[in-house]
């Protein structure tokens, strides 16, 4: 397809290696896939680096292929004429240092899904509300309670959980993203839509891990999974306290 030369110059002036990745197979081949996103470039989460490029505002769209092994897979390509994100296709702004030390100063140096301590240059500052639903606020510097920390672990799981989520497929209400766990962990009213509340728990420093492996091996005993056996344990807890 014949890409406008305004685009071509934005798609050009990409610098991050992921977008700039995605970009460059697409040029030269048209669409990639999926696949190899994985098998090529090694990106485990594909609609990932799909969504690196949304966020820079070029529109790409998502369409089905058949594989090397005869199934149906996803792939991406530049969007023919304008799509539903030409709205906020201005793209994110990188966030300045301030922001993130405000971020830092406000809630101490822990991913705000998982509360693990690390250091500050491996969180990165996340939107509570995912960019394809409210877009760039005005200003996020000067409002980090738009914003917060996360590990790069629980980023990625957040990015797959609200790709799945039928508020980003469907109506895209600012309301429930913002009333999501992934939006307020401590606060909140479902996850990505559904009835459900989760505890994400880490096992840091030696004594902590000892601890860790005990209760792995009496889960294990009973035949069980660590997560179902804890579970139980709390269950019981919570009826003992009436």
């Amino acid at each position: 397809m014949k890409i406008p030369s305004s685009l071509l110059t934005r798609i050009r002036n990409v610098r991050a290696k992921r977008p700039r990745t995605v970009l460059d197979h697409i040029l030269k081949h048209g669409q990639v896939t999926t696949q190899e996103l994985r098998d090529i470039y090694g990106y485990n989460h594909p609609p990932r680096a799909a969504r690196d490029v949304r966020e820079l505002g070029i529109d790409i769209e998502t369409v089905r292929v058949v594989g090397e092994d005869g199934r149906k897979i996803a792939a991406y390509r530049i969007a023919p004429g304008p799509g539903r994100r030409r709205s906020r296709s201005q793209g994110r702004r990188a966030f300045p240092k301030a922001t993130k030390d405000q971020l830092l100063a406000r809630d101490g140096s822990r991913c705000r899904i998982c509360w693990a301590k690390m250091e500050p240059r491996y969180l990165q500052i996340d939107h509570r509300v995912p960019y394809e639903v409210a877009g760039e606020q005005p200003d996020p510097e000067v409002r980090p309670s738009s914003l917060m920390l996360l590990c790069s672990s629980c980023n990625r799981a957040k990015s797959w959980s609200c790709e799945h989520c039928g508020n980003l497929r469907g109506p895209r209400r600012i309301r429930t993203c913002r009333s999501c766990y992934w939006a307020q962990p401590r606060r909140y009213h479902h996850v990505a839509m559904l009835p459900q509340r989760r505890l994400e728990l880490a096992w840091t420093g030696a004594d902590k891990v000892a601890t860790y492996e005990r209760l792995l091996k009496t889960a294990s005993k009973q035949g069980n999974k660590l997560q179902e056996f804890i579970l139980q344990v709390l269950d019981g807890i919570a009826a003992e306290d009436g």
